[in-house]
């Protein structure tokens, strides 16, 4: 018996859930409303794509997983990706500047989303039993038993039913899945939103000559100043460019104007990123996005679940950007799926429920971090944190001074921020005692430049005059 999928966006969530399906159903069908790029370009409708994106190592093995034998890590740095370690990047976070301790078992990938959205999709569409319709889904069919198909309007407005044995709804923050389902009687799908008024302004440049190594560089807000939060973050990315992305929260936000790009980088808790950029040739305008909340649906806990439908990435949930973890949780849910069909198979009783259940493993832990970070900015809309969270908040806070100074507390941040580990990992009695214990080395006095760095750093600062 022929069984059939159908994947409702073609974005990153999208494609790499088709191919999760591609090798467990005989049809994948991608319905994405607008024409798709034939290159490393803008995806309509993607405004957050034009900003700062990195690729965690869970979701980088996670990828390389959902399609064997494409190479994707290899692709995207034969096409001018860097790879490099969390703990070798020069970040400066409220407890001070951390150091670089130069090994790579955290490696995260930097290029523009452009150019990871094509790879992905080129190596994805290779298969022969996936396809893309243009095409816009409108409602799912079916009941709050089964979905059996969904509703689709093409190009020329015309609509028709579309059926298939699982349909995953992949269509990013504007999903209409809580809308759809309600019509199906499912009404107790609970919405949590934390809105920090978080602004991001970006801009390219063209890396300075002799700064083509230069570490991605990070300057983070301060939480607990009772200030609005302000960030920088330069990220190397291809074509021998810095995508630089400065954000701001409610009362504290860049704006759009290229003249107030520079000095607003300048005025940060430290001004490195201001003064690299300073004397770097613009390659594009400043662009704006408002679309930062952290907002999320809680689809495992509704009582009734239909067989047949699955929810994955921007479509459960979206982050603060500024922390790099929509893609990879995007690419952890396909893998979720593509793990739950490799056991049961597509016709699995209970398949669509597991799935959505084992997919919010890796939400939970990015909506974790991402929000406990940003209810604590002035004038945030959304539920304060509860005692345990400002208890969590405050050792985490603890943690990181001490991560400021030693690579074993570090390291093993580094391991739940980039997804690798559950959050509990930091509460192991091993990690609680150096905690505890407090920091191991003195704080640095500036940022932790190689002799080469600092030596090229002054001597562009210099010429800059």
């Amino acid at each position: 018996m022929s069984r059939s999928a159908v994947v409702i966006g073609g974005g990153l969530a999208g494609m790499l859930a088709a191919s999760a399906l591609s090798r467990s159903v005989d049809e994948v069908i991608v319905l994405e409303r607008d024409a798709l790029p034939v290159g490393p370009e803008p995806r309509k409708g993607v405004p957050q794509s034009r900003h700062a994106h990195c690729l965690l190592p869970s979701g980088r093995d996670a990828i390389e997983s959902l399609i064997p034998g494409a190479g994707i890590g290899a692709r995207l740095a034969a096409a001018g990706a860097r790879v490099t370690s969390v703990t070798s990047l020069l970040t400066l976070g409220v407890e001070g500047w951390f150091r670089r301790w130069g090994r790579d078992n955290h490696p995260l990938t930097s290029c523009s989303r452009d150019l990871l959205e094509w790879t992905v999709r080129e190596a994805v569409l290779k298969a022969a039993n996936i396809t893309v319709r243009t095409a816009q889904a409108v409602a799912l069919v079916g009941s709050s038993a089964r979905v059996t198909g969904v509703r689709l309007r093409d190009q020329d407005g015309q609509e028709a039913e579309l059926s298939a044995d699982l349909i995953v709804d992949a269509s990013g923050r504007g999903s209409r899945a809580v809308h759809w389902l309600q019509a199906l009687g499912i009404t107790d799908v609970k919405e949590s939103v934390v809105d920090s008024g978080l602004v991001y302004a970006s801009r390219r440049f063209r890396i300075p000559k002799g700064a083509e190594d230069w570490p991605l560089t990070q300057v983070n807000a301060d939480p607990d100043s009772g200030e609005p939060g302000r960030s920088a973050n330069l990220v190397p990315i291809e074509n021998g460019e810095w995508l630089v992305s400065l954000g701001g929260t409610r009362g504290g936000e860049p704006t759009s104007k290229n003249e107030d790009f520079t000095q607003f980088a300048l005025g940060l808790m430290h001004p490195i990123v201001g003064k690299l950029i300073a004397s770097a040739e613009p390659v594009t305008d400043v662009v704006l996005s408002r679309s930062t909340r952290n907002g999320r649906r809680f689809f495992e806990k509704a009582r009734v679940w239909p067989e047949g439908f699955i929810v994955l990435g921007d479509a459960v949930a979206t982050y603060n950007p500024v922390y790099g973890q929509g893609m990879s949780v995007a690419a952890l849910g396909a893998k979720a799926l593509q793990e739950e069909l490799q056991q049961g198979g597509a016709e699995a009783p209970g398949l669509a429920r597991r799935v959505q259940q084992a997919a919010a493993k890796s939400v939970e832990a990015a909506w974790a971090m991402s929000t406990s970070v940003d209810r604590q900015f002035p004038d945030v809309q959304g539920n304060p944190p509860n005692a345990v969270e400002r208890a969590l908040g405050r050792y985490v806070r603890r943690m990181t001074k001490v991560a400021t100074t030693s690579y074993r507390v570090s390291s093993a941040m580094c391991d739940v921020t980039t997804l690798q580990k559950d959050a509990l990992w930091l509460v192991h009695p091993s990690l609680l005692l150096a905690t505890l214990a407090g920091p191991v080395l003195p704080p640095l006095e500036g940022p932790p430049l190689t002799e080469a760095e600092r030596a090229w750093f002054e001597s562009y600062v210099a010429s800059a005059g």
